[in-house]
């Protein structure tokens, strides 16, 4: 049996991080049986969620994990996909990972209401004196990784920009299409799906979400992917309702 570690639901969302729900769609992409987890990053390989645990074997890192579970069970993502579509579905992975989240991170984690909301009750549970501290120290660490990978050092109508940019590309590559790459699911729709949740989630308040709800296509692709791969989980909650679930 595969586990899954994970965040767990919250912000409006079945799973808060981006990359824990990528991994857990590819895992109900390829029918694979699994448990889902409360995940700590201390005890994962390379101090991030997602990771697995597969007989033992500990696997961190969502690209790495898909690699690992088409390995080990013979499993191809993208199957029925070229070698150029292949290519693109790569392309746009690296677009909406390495581009579009710092984005939605630069609006979640160092917008000071966004904060106080959402990331800041990760510390919650940390001693009485002690979580102020954390969540200085957390933001600030976040702030500084933002700057290095360069959205950080923009202004925030530039960063809304760039941000509008990989979404207008990401609306005219799907078009009318049910799924990324055509009619069929491929490994980047988990991709895509998670991340765009993430932006489209109605607990936070940013201009970034108000940007991508003017792609219809968009919204209408994320209400499919959470009805067909959460189809328990009440979508577009109010914004109102506690960051976590009881």
């Amino acid at each position: 049996m595969i586990t899954l570690y994970g965040a767990g639901e919250g912000f409006g969302l079945p799973e808060i991080s981006p990359y824990v729900m990528k991994t857990e769609v590819q895992l109900k992409m390829a029918g694979l049986a699994y448990r889902k987890v409360q995940g700590r990053r201390e005890d994962s390989p390379k101090g991030q969620l997602p990771y697995i645990d597969l007989g033992g074997k500990r696997v961190a890192d969502s690209t790495f994990i898909r690699g690992y579970l088409e390995r080990s069970f013979g499993l191809d993502l993208d199957a029925g996909l070229d070698t150029r579509g292949r290519a693109e579905a790569w392309a746009i992975e690296r677009m909406v990972e390495n581009q579009l989240n710092w984005v939605a991170a630069h609006a979640i984690w160092l917008d000071a209401d966004n904060f106080a909301k959402g990331p800041a009750h990760f510390f919650d549970d940390a001693p009485e004196g002690v979580a102020e501290a954390i969540r200085r120290d957390v933001q600030q660490k976040v702030r500084e990784t933002v700057f290095v990978v360069g959205v950080g050092r923009h202004s925030e109508p530039e960063i809304v920009a760039l941000g509008l940019r990989s979404l207008a590309a990401l609306s005219a590559i799907l078009g009318d299409s049910r799924y990324l790459m055509g009619d069929r699911p491929c490994g980047a729709d988990a991709t895509m799906f998670g991340m765009l949740a993430y932006v489209l989630t109605p607990f936070f308040d940013s201009e970034l979400r108000r940007q991508a709800e003017a792609f219809g296509n968009l919204t209408a692709y994320v209400e499919r992917m959470m009805a067909e791969f959460y189809p328990a989980f009440a979508w577009a909650k109010q914004a109102g309702e506690p960051a976590f679930a009881a």
